[in-house]
């Protein structure tokens, strides 16, 4: 009986789902989103739960909350469910086109202008909204890329891309490997083979995505390598994706080069701007993951126009358009937070790293992000990716960190792991820098010794869709994605 019952439940399953609902192709199964379940199952907390997961596989700049709070209390009218801002509700809350408000399309284009260092302004015209960063990315290869093609990215890679620019879209990603040997650093060479091995596979190329700052990186490009990628993409008339959802995060040199910046203010090489595009949001820059603020910017007036059409799926409610029209019109505050946020981060960044200094651990050098890439090499015990996931499962288990592996953001070499740091109060921060000092005492040899047999039983265990975690089938679909031959 029990039998009969999985196989109707399957048989409904494949009748009222369609392909797309029931598909694997989300990339939820990745050890990226398994450590954020271990820390759902067992969430760290100062009092009632001290012995609990701390969560540092969540990219979040929560240091200047503080800031933004005292701007609201000081400015009641912003907000339309306040007795000062009633006033305006009527206006707000009825039906606005997807244009957005005209003043929060200004005062963003504004704050695009601000965090790139007023080198470059921006349009307010070119300005299209999406629901967060996903929304905007998804929405721009809608806009360029047909089912089954292409885009080149530099791996490591934010996991979530392949939620993002795969699962709906259809959209392949090719990836470019960097190697720890020059510090991951993206090449021409590279995206040239990268490129030319996809052409060998027939797979179609439409593009070419970077995340600028990196995620999981934290470093940003020169504008020497910008305009050689940007001769590049042009030289193939492919596009160019920039996401720059961190420009604001950058707390140290060099300064942020945006492409935008290379557009247009760089004569010395021709370009087409149809083919360049830039997402970015506020989820990281203020910390407004939660408002679910993207920006499709695009310098084609197609794009623009086909994505403004596609963003009435997803688009930025008026009042929260409101509340940020008027915070980010606000010239002073502005600029006092952008500089204030960069002071705090760089303080965090600096007792992070130098924390793991004194355990000796490594982090690959950094100017921006929320994160620290970290070198984990040397307590493999072998170099393979099943060494790789024992020492995740480690330290999740032991020592109650959430951590987020190397291979979970497609890295070729094994033994490398993002680590966030800005998520977290100073006395958590403190507290997970204490297990780690415990855990590099009790393997201060280099290597970790072979936990996993003894405590078999204590092993990782989460539920996924398709059934439970087991130690011998890793769920990593977003390892190096296989390129599939284009149909005719």
């Amino acid at each position: 009986m029990g039998l009969e019952t999985v196989e109707i439940s399957n048989y409904k399953s494949s009748v009222v789902l369609s392909k797309l609902a029931s598909n694997k192709q989300h990339g939820e199964n990745s050890s990226y989103f398994d450590g954020w379940k271990a820390y759902e199952n067992d969430p760290f907390h100062l009092v009632n739960n001290p012995n609990g997961v701390i969560q540092m596989g969540l990219a979040e700049n929560q240091l200047s909350v503080d800031l933004i709070e005292d701007w609201i209390k000081r400015n009641p009218k912003a907000s339309i469910c306040t007795n000062e801002g009633i006033e305006c509700f009527k206006r707000i809350a009825n039906f606005q086109d997807y244009h957005g408000l005209p003043e929060f399309t200004n005062a963003i284009a504004k704050f695009m202008g601000k965090t790139r260092g007023g080198k470059v302004k921006f349009d307010p015209k070119r300005i299209v909204m999406a629901g967060g960063a996903t929304g905007a990315n998804e929405t721009l290869l809608f806009c360029l890329a047909d089912h089954g093609d292409a885009f080149l990215v530099p791996s490591p890679y934010y996991p979530g891309f392949n939620r993002d620019l795969r699962w709906r879209t259809g959209v392949q990603l090719v990836p470019i490997s960097c190697k720890s040997s020059n510090n991951f650093k993206i090449t021409i060479e590279g995206i040239k083979e990268s490129y030319e091995k996809a052409q060998q596979a027939n797979v179609k190329i439409k593009g070419l995505i970077l995340t600028n700052p990196c995620n999981p990186l934290g470093t940003t490009l020169d504008k020497g390598t910008l305009k050689n990628i940007l001769t590049f993409t042009n030289g193939h008339n492919i596009h160019l994706v920039c996401d720059e959802i961190y420009a604001g995060t950058v707390f140290d040199a060099p300064q942020f080069v945006s492409i935008a910046e290379i557009i247009n203010n760089d004569d010395e090489i021709c370009i087409n701007k149809d083919l360049v595009h830039i997402v970015t949001s506020l989820s990281k820059d203020l910390g407004f993951p939660g408002f679910r603020v993207g920006i499709v910017y695009s310098f084609n007036d197609d794009v623009v126009h086909c994505a403004r059409k596609m963003s009435s799926f997803s688009l930025v409610s008026t009042q929260t358009q409101h509340l940020l029209a008027s915070m980010l019109s606000d010239d002073e505050f502005v600029e006092e937070f952008l500089i204030e946020s960069a002071k705090r981060l760089r303080k965090r960044h600096e007792k992070f790293t130098n924390g793991l200094k004194e355990v000796g651990i490594k982090c690959l050098e950094s100017n921006a992000g929320v994160y620290c890439w970290m070198d984990l090499r040397l307590l493999l015990k072998e170099e393979t990716l099943d060494a790789e996931m024992s020492l995740w499962k480690l330290i999740i288990n032991d020592v109650k960190l959430n951590v987020s592996a190397g291979s979970s953001f497609n890295c070729h070499e094994v033994g490398w792991f993002r680590i966030c740091f800005a998520n977290i109060d100073d006395q958590t921060v403190e507290i997970a820098l204490s297990r780690i000092r415990m855990f590099m005492d009790a393997n201060e040899n280099g290597i970790v010794k072979n936990k996993q047999q003894s405590k078999k039983n204590n092993n990782l265990r989460l539920n996924f869709s398709n059934g439970k975690y087991d130690d011998n089938v890793m769920s990593l679909n977003m390892m190096s994605p296989t390129l599939v031959r284009a149909r005719n």
